[in-house]
């Protein structure tokens, strides 16, 4: 029997999918995270597990995961579930996946709701490619020297954090990327309170100064690349082909640095040949 991944709803029990409704009623064990929150969640869907409802949190990960590897090698349904959303998302889970693999017992999944792709949905930003990079460091020094690295992203951004937190986290947001860079903070997610706040990071601040309260979702757009002329591009392209880059290689390098077309390097540099 495979161990399932299944996703739980995120905010309102009424997103749950009838297939997380029968894994939670025929699972023969139910790894949660908050086991009382699980058997909250069954109440609310009307469902009566017949399993054995096992703790699985952060702490005890490393204890549990062999016991829960030995009932999937026996043949035993593994249902892992998490508070909210899918497992090893930002949550527990990925220790268990990798040990499945690793013994070479079958993982599936029950997918469903996710906080990530909401908020993304929400925000307005461009979607068509993102990074998540979950909850950032605490520390400010350490959270710093990440936003550092990725000040240059060229993808949306998604990121989870705590409320208490929400000013700080976007303050240090402004300091790395800029104060205008256009974001979103989406908080209560599927919930009665649901709300999503759009604008620049300043605006965001300014927002957040007030107290901010529930589940925090910020997605922010990516950097815009500065666009060089064609023929300093081109000139650039030439330079890493004398020092012994492939064209389509050194093409693409230079797009990506000058928001130049990888194609109309190419033809650009062909044409003066």
């Amino acid at each position: 029997m495979p161990l399932v991944l299944a996703a739980t709803p995120i905010g309102d029990p009424r997103d749950a999918s009838a297939r997380l409704i029968a894994e939670l009623a025929g699972a023969d064990v139910i790894a949660a995270e908050d086991t009382r929150r699980t058997r909250r969640l069954c109440a609310a869907l009307g469902v009566t597990p017949q399993g054995r409802l096992l703790s699985y949190h952060e702490h005890n990960e490393s204890a549990v995961t062999a016991d829960l590897i030995a009932r999937l090698a026996a043949g035993e349904r593994v249902l892992l579930v998490t508070d909210a959303g899918m497992p090893s998302v930002s949550d527990p889970g990925y220790r268990l996946v990798a040990a499945a693999v690793a013994a070479d017992l079958p993982v599936t999944c029950a997918p469903g709701p996710s906080a990530v792709l909401v908020a993304l949905a929400l925000s307005g930003l461009p979607v068509d490619r993102f990074a998540f990079d979950g909850f950032l460091p605490r520390k400010p020094g350490e959270r710093a020297r990440v936003l550092a690295d990725l000040a240059t992203e060229r993808r949306t951004m998604v990121f989870f954090e705590a409320p208490h937190r929400t000013e700080a986290t976007l303050r240090a947001l402004a300091e790395a990327f800029g104060a205008d860079r256009p974001a979103a903070v989406c908080r209560e997610l599927t919930k009665t309170y649901e709300e999503v706040r759009r604008g620049s990071l300043t605006d965001l601040v300014d927002w957040a100064a007030n107290g901010v309260l529930g589940e925090v979702t910020i997605v922010v757009a990516g950097a815009t690349a500065p666009v060089t002329d064609l023929a300093t591009a081109v000139a650039q392209v030439r330079e890493l082909m004398n020092d012994g880059l492939r064209l389509k290689d050194a093409c693409a390098e230079v797009a990506a640095l000058t928001g130049q077309s990888k194609k109309a390097l190419y033809d650009a540099v062909l044409a003066t040949r």
